[in-house]
């Protein structure tokens, strides 16, 4: 029994016995709950471990960063799912964003983990999925540490380098999109639209019933644009899983940029007729809207036929940045173990700009070459067929309300489609497009 105890109940001048037998009761079951280790002065959960942070430090950057590392260029992609270079870049701008990343020493006088040892860990994490006390051996971080790592890594990554590799394509862009769509028989089409869901294991049990939808487990929608080589132009994550592909969109920044006026426009001809904004590909559930073509569920001829099969191939650029983004980092894969959705929002745009990051240092140029990128190459380096104007100036309300009914026109919708089509039987006629 505590020294506290005995002496309250030593010096207790009260004569009532059941007042001395309720201390008497308290202090056995204070003793009790110490002994099992819970409750107050418990510090068994807090026990130190000496992990030998400089040995494991060692290891690491004898394993892969040194002149001569034990494992190559190609293990070290395929273990980290970036190059070397890449990867220092990033934690050299980290550390220059946040001094977490930093190692320095405690207050005893202890060196901390390195740069190194934070990055390894959040990436493994962003990788494999696995759990955060998985790396313990290896790099000597603990549970707390790593969880700690990737929040910080990824909320830096976000904020570092989300600017450049989530915004919209800029005028460049779109030069270079409405080129490959040109050869592909789809003049003006931006890319394909899609949306996926993320399972989210640890949503609080009051939102189940809004974050859950047809999957029958709660979700998190992300809506997504991908172009042919499955870069990932707009990134829009949060809605919950209860929300159809047609909600998402609704609530998403999509064509904000084109009701506002603000962003480059997009003019091209098809079959004589001349059109102003470019569209995107996507399923049947998306309403018909000019800005948005579908394939047709039930050709009737060879020309509906060849194109619902044309479509429906170049739609499937987005299902591939789905599942190359899956196949990169196995945490949007599985089920989503954090409990703030703050916390998931930062890894799901974390790793599409690492997606987009990883897709610049290894795209390969016209000659079939892999073209490994250094830091300040410029993914808008690549040629144009010549300038498109952007408009940056301040619209007018009715200017915009006739913008948004322009992108909702389904009579435009039916007609692009339809000049598509012949366009695309033109083209396979003349033996451009097989």
């Amino acid at each position: 029994m505590s020294k506290f105890f005995k002496r309250l109940l030593n010096d207790s001048s009260s004569s009532d016995e059941e007042e001395r037998n309720m201390w008497f009761a308290a202090a056995i079951e204070f003793e009790r709950q110490n002994s099992q280790g819970s409750g107050f002065g418990d510090r068994s959960s807090r026990q130190y471990r000496y992990r030998d942070r400089v040995s494991g430090h060692s290891r690491l950057l004898n394993d892969y960063f040194v002149e001569n590392p034990v494992y190559d260029e190609t293990l070290f992609r395929r273990r980290f799912r970036l190059s070397r270079p890449l990867f220092l870049r990033i934690l050299h701008t980290l550390q220059q964003h946040n001094d977490y990343f930093v190692q320095r020493r405690n207050a005893a006088n202890t060196v901390g983990l390195s740069g190194e040892q934070k990055m390894t860990a959040a990436l493994r994490m962003l990788a494999y999925g696995m759990s955060a006390d998985s790396l313990d051996e290896y790099v000597r971080i603990g549970e707390t540490t790593t969880i700690e790592c990737v929040k910080r890594f990824c909320q830096g990554v976000v904020e570092i380098f989300g600017p450049e590799y989530l915004r919209s394509p800029n005028a460049a862009d779109i030069s270079r999109l409405l080129r490959k769509a040109n050869q592909r028989g789809f003049p003006g089409m931006l890319g394909s639209l899609d949306c996926m869901h993320w399972a989210w294991k640890n949503c609080p049990a009051a939102y189940h019933g809004m974050y859950t939808g047809h999957v029958h487990r709660p979700t998190i929608v992300l809506e997504a644009v991908a172009s042919y080589d499955v870069w990932i132009w707009h990134a829009f994550f949060g809605m919950p899983g209860s929300n159809n592909d047609i909600n998402v969109l609704d609530a998403s920044n999509l064509f904000a940029n084109l009701q506002e006026g603000c962003g480059p426009s997009v003019n091209y001809t098809i079959m004589g007729n001349h059109y102003n904004m470019g569209y995107y590909l996507t399923d049947g559930i998306y309403p018909k809207w000019a800005t948005i073509v579908q394939s047709i569920s039930h050709p009737q001829d060879l020309a509906h036929e060849f194109f619902a099969k044309k479509h429906e191939s170049y739609r499937k650029d987005v299902e591939r940045a789905f599942g190359v983004l899956q196949a990169r980092f196995a945490i949007v894969r599985g089920p989503a173990r954090f409990w703030h959705h703050e916390d998931l929002t930062f890894i799901m745009k974390a790793c599409i700009i690492l997606h987009n990051m990883i897709i610049e240092d290894e795209r390969v140029d016209d000659n079939g070459l892999v073209a490994m990128a250094s830091g300040n190459d410029d993914y808008d380096s690549l040629g144009t067929d010549g300038p498109v104007e952007v408009s940056r100036g301040p619209i007018s309300f009715d200017h915009f309300m006739a913008t948004n009914r322009a992108i909702r026109d389904s009579n435009t919708h039916y007609a692009l489609r339809r000049d598509i089509i012949a366009h695309l039987w033109t083209l396979h006629g003349q033996g451009v497009i097989e």
